[in-house]
């Protein structure tokens, strides 16, 4: 029995080594929030707000990391991200506020005051925790996958197509397809996942911008702004901006959006000028106005201009760098509860575009070897902007039509071509049962299961409309 006991313990012990390693992890994890990443103590810490915002990003940037293949994360990473998301993510369970509710003492019925988790973020943990996982299984789906590979930018065909790739990141493998291309079946299958992918971008991208939205403006960002937002934005693009018929696409148009620099420099100039107006429409500021001549009513119509500007640009390019307000607002944030849901949904943001842009480099590789004469140049860009089609997206809106959508969210290539025969099965069954002898009958009836095949029509109600790569 003492022998049987002493086993028992022995095979007990790895495990029990684990849990303690585990413990020991998290003591120093939320020791260093504690301190504010000042472990030597001497007070000279950022805020746990700020600490705890780091500690998720610098996470997922260890974790992840670019993202340069289309595959299954390691079992070990998806371990160590789960648990340790885990971690941070408890602090919410005590981010709580005070509801009125009614306790029966010995008959008497009272009115106290009770507490429970935030509401904001009772509600937007969930759903971000249900956008982390849909992503993690888009990545599985491309385990066993095997009609495209990845060639090293050391290998001599990666090379000679590299000259054709200019713009794209010189570290990066190369997509392999086979010489005639995917075939019908992996191309809709792929399309199928950069659908799905795209809904997990376009909630998270609107959920990060509602939050940010909800962050005050730091005193420091509004102290460095110019004296008016003309000078914010220049005689030229003020110009533009206060014109009697305005068109944003004609404005934007006219701007030049070349690359990313001179996009994020419109931004930051914009959302500058949008809050100097925003504070003299309030009188919340001092400096020189706008002049005379200028009416409330034309100065809230430049208002609105400038944010819709604002709303097409992250919109259109959802992979750019954040703006000076929002990194000031980051900076200086001191509520919890906005510093893990703005980093946690900037995260998922930040590496649904990174999948996103990895099925688009197989895309663009099946395009060249089906077209090996055409133009095999891609501006990254210029992508991002033809895919984004109508409004900025509403975190919520996005959110419910995830959960009403009928279009399976997870689907290996494998399961794919199954639930394509199993539908041409269908079809090919209620025709030969008579459907076939009323022409208009058998045209209702394919009608109807080519709706079932396209993933396109089932996601196209999800179409529409976000920082970043800001790890």
């Amino acid at each position: 029995m003492e022998e049987d006991k002493s086993d028992a313990m022995e095979e007990s012990c790895p495990e029990l080594d684990a849990i303690y390693a585990d413990m020991e992890l998290m003591k120093e994890r939320f020791a260093k929030l504690l301190l504010g990443e000042d472990m030597s103590g001497g007070g000279k810490g950022v805020s746990s707000a700020v600490a705890l915002s780091n500690a998720i990003t610098n996470l997922a940037a260890s974790v992840f990391g670019e993202i340069s293949r289309l595959e299954p994360m390691p079992p070990d990473g998806k371990a160590r991200w789960r648990k340790e998301i885990d971690w941070l993510l408890s602090v919410t369970d005590h981010i709580v506020e005070f509801v009125p509710s009614k306790q029966n003492t010995n008959g008497i019925i009272m009115e106290i005051m009770v507490t429970r988790q935030r509401s904001d973020v009772h509600v937007n943990i969930p759903a971000l925790k249900k956008l982390d996982v849909m992503l993690m299984e888009c990545l599985d789906n491309f385990k066993g996958q095997n009609e495209f590979t990845y060639v090293s930018k050391d290998d001599a065909e990666s090379k000679s197509k590299s000259k054709k790739r200019e713009e794209d990141k010189w570290w990066l493998p190369t997509p392999k397809v086979p010489p005639t291309g995917l075939s019908e079946v992996t191309r809709k299958w792929l399309q199928f996942q950069k659908d799905s992918v795209n809904q997990v971008l376009k909630a998270a991208m609107a959920m990060n911008a509602h939050i940010l939205t909800e962050m005050e403006i730091p005193e420091s960002y509004i102290e460095g702004l110019p004296k008016n937002g003309r000078a914010s934005l220049g005689d030229s693009i003020y110009k533009n901006i206060t014109v009697d018929h305005f068109d944003p696409d004609y404005f934007l148009s006219a701007m030049d959006l070349s690359s990313e620099h001179k996009i994020v420099d419109l931004k930051n100039r914009i959302e500058a000028s949008v809050v100097i107006w925003r504070r003299k429409m309030t009188n919340k500021d001092g400096k020189s106005g706008w002049g005379s001549g200028v009416s409330l009513e034309k100065r809230e119509q430049f208002e609105d201009r400038a944010e819709t500007i604002l709303l097409i640009l992250k919109h259109r390019y959802p992979g750019l760098a954040q703006s000076a307000l929002d990194i000031s607002k980051i900076e200086h944030n001191r509520d919890v509860g906005h510093a893990i849901l703005e980093s946690y949904s900037r995260i998922l943001e930040s590496l649904a575009h990174k999948v996103m842009s990895r099925i688009e480099d197989v895309m663009h590789a099946d395009n060249l070897a089906q077209n090996p004469s055409g133009d095999a140049k891609r501006n990254p860009l210029k992508d991002a902007a033809l895919r984004a089609s109508g409004k900025f997206p509403n975190a919520k809106e996005e959110l419910e039509k995830l959960n009403h959508s009928d279009a399976p969210t997870s689907m290996t290539l494998s399961d794919f071509m199954g639930w394509t025969l199993d539908q041409e099965k269908e079809s090919r069954e209620e025709l030969s049962n008579g459907n076939d002898s009323d022409p208009s009958l058998a045209k209702q009836t394919s009608a109807t299961n080519s709706k079932k095949l396209s993933y396109l029509e089932k996601l196209d109600t999800l179409s529409g409309r976000s920082p970043t790569t800001r790890q």
